[in-house]
């Protein structure tokens, strides 16, 4: 009779398969979504001049490694669709990892912002030096300041999956 609406025996009693599947689609979705915001705001950013380039910009037009070859591949006109459509793939998979976190860790407030952080992190020491890409060879403040705050969008988007209090 204490169950919120939407909430079933598995989300009292603890989470089920089902319910853990139905979360990491949940959070593929919203990081589709917080990834497509994050274009959005690189928009803005790079036509500001506060970002030079956007990392999934430099992964289709810098020499990263194995990357510049696939994009070859594809007709000119939808190369920059492709690389696009790869950071909103990628953002989902970032989503479903979210959403494979305990409920318990995905409901604090500070959650999605700080995996969004983590995520843009891993980007920067990680990722961005395995490719070769110009932003790890160098600083630019303004640059990891913008990025930065879209990886907060991001994570702020992931933060809205929670449904009530079922998780």
């Amino acid at each position: 009779m204490g169950e919120t609406i939407g909430e079933d025996a598995a989300g009292v009693a603890g989470q089920d398969e089902g319910s853990r599947l139905g979360d990491m689609l949940h959070g593929a979705a919203r990081g589709a979504v917080g990834a497509m915001a994050m274009t959005g705001m690189r928009v803005l950013t790079t036509e500001l001049g506060l970002v030079e380039q956007t990392p999934p910009q430099a992964v289709g037009r810098q020499r990263a490694r194995g990357m510049r070859a696939l994009l070859r591949r594809a007709p000119r006109k939808q190369r920059r669709g492709l690389v696009e459509a790869a950071h909103w793939a990628f953002g989902a998979g970032g989503g479903a990892a979210f959403g494979a976190l305990p409920g318990a860790m995905r409901r604090r407030t500070w959650a999605g912002p700080a995996y969004g952080l983590v995520v843009w992190l891993g980007f920067e020491l990680g990722i961005a030096p395995l490719l070769g890409l110009s932003q790890a060879k160098r600083v630019r403040l303004v640059d990891r300041l913008a990025l930065a705050a879209d990886h907060l969008l991001y994570g702020l988007v992931l933060s809205g999956m929670r449904r009530g209090t079922r998780d």
